[in-house]
């Protein structure tokens, strides 16, 4: 099998749908410009996006290896190509929630195919927790790159134009082309192919009997509450910016990027650091580390002055330090993911990966639901604030998780 072909159809997958994906704060801060609605309303993106990673991730992990990784990221692809043209055609806030939906039950095809395929391509757990982390740090790119493509579309002259929904035809013709590279690519899955005599109820007994092991409860209450954290922040970002530092769309959109670019480099040295030092460590570290970073930059939103802000030169402080949080916290997801997974037999990991794809989808929809709620009602640095209550509790789970993941070696 050839390695280096299927590690580059994937790193291209994780990067368009990284652009689709996390465009969310990017869609919830211009639909209430463009269609009028309120925070809440437009919080209902992530739920749509989410939920239906959830769902579709439900249905399908359990089938994968009968479906087939590769036929099933074509399938993704075809998808939210169809999804893309229609958002200019249509051209209405219902057509963005039909989008997100489309992009999340997309997603989760492709996710857990991406980390079930992992396990073909590696050759020990140091391997397998490295490469998750560059995936992940190449997935955080795409996400930067999402700030500027997005931001080139954006009239600032004009709030309310529709001119940024053009950007899906660009997003269209780049899902053709991974398309088409990944359906030139080989992939070997028969390693992982089950006997055709399984029941099909039996993919979803597998799930439920992975999910009642205490390990396994330990990691899916870890990943929710990173993901919690992660997607209240980043897709809101967006919105931060214009509300309350008064930033223009264009420059509140392109400055959330730093966010995205800290967690790419962190993730990127997580996958030299975590070959080194205990997993636990770091990440205790990078938890205690994002909290202090909230308790001190928050604060400088506070009296910001009258001056108009026209660019990067005279944005202001915090605009740069608080996104530096995507720093610290970047190697936590990555790295427990690949904890549970290379401590499972890889004919179980489409199973788990699916099961991964739901609680994170779940993380992130409370997370956004909960941050638009609270800035609606009581402003952005207080949505903000709320974070330090999930890092508490997740520091307490990663112990939880370490301790029953050494019993279980």
């Amino acid at each position: 099998m050839n390695n280096w072909k299927i590690k580059l159809s994937i790193f291209i997958n994780y990067f368009l749908f990284a652009i689709l994906l996390n465009s969310v704060g990017t869609v919830i801060l211009q639909v209430q410009n463009t269609f009028g609605v309120t925070e809440s309303s437009a919080a209902v993106l992530e739920a749509f996006k989410d939920l239906s990673i959830a769902f579709v991730s439900f249905l399908v992990a359990s089938y994968l290896t009968r479906i087939g990784y590769k036929n099933s990221m074509l399938l993704a692809l075809l998808i939210v190509t169809i999804a893309c043209l229609g958002m200019p055609l249509v051209n209405q806030f219902w057509m963005t929630k039909l989008l997100f939906a489309a992009v999340g039950a997309s997603f989760a095809l492709i996710k857990v195919s991406v980390y079930a395929t992992i396990g073909l391509v590696v050759k020990d757990k140091s391997e397998h927790i490295s490469l998750m982390n560059f995936i992940e740090s190449f997935f955080m790119v795409g996400i930067m790159s999402s700030y500027f493509i997005f931001g080139a579309f954006i009239d600032d002259n004009n709030p309310q134009s529709d001119t940024w929904i053009h950007v899906y035809y660009l997003l269209a013709g780049l899902a053709v082309l991974a398309f088409l590279l990944l359906f030139t690519t080989p992939v070997d899955e028969s390693s992982i192919q089950k006997s055709s005599d399984e029941k099909s109820m039996g993919g979803f007994s597998e799930m439920f009997q992975l999910i009642v092991v205490p390990v396994v409860l330990v990691f899916v209450a870890s990943a929710f509450i990173y993901v919690l954290i992660e997607q209240s922040i980043m897709s809101w970002l967006p919105t931060f910016n214009s509300k309350v530092l008064h930033l223009p769309s264009t420059l509140s959109i392109q400055m959330a990027s730093i966010l995205a670019a800290s967690t790419a480099i962190g993730r990127f040295l997580a996958g030299v650091v975590l070959k080194k030092i205990k997993w636990l460590t770091v990440l205790i570290c990078c938890v205690l580390l994002a909290g202090a970073l909230v308790l001190l930059a928050l604060p400088l939103a506070q009296n910001l002055g009258s001056e108009p802000i026209t660019g990067w030169g005279n944005a202001p402080l915090v605009a740069f330090i608080f996104p530096m949080i995507g720093l610290v916290i970047a190697p936590i997801y990555p790295a427990i993911n690949s904890v549970i997974l290379s401590s499972l037999p890889t004919r179980q990991h489409g199973v788990m990966s699916g099961l991964i794809v739901i609680f994170s989808a779940l993380g992130g929809t409370t997370g956004s639901l909960i941050t638009g709620y609270i800035f609606e009602h009581y402003g952005g640095q207080s949505a903000f604030y709320f974070s330090l209550i999930p890092m508490t509790l997740l520091i307490i789970c990663l112990i939880f998780f370490n301790k029953l993941s050494v019993k279980g070696n």
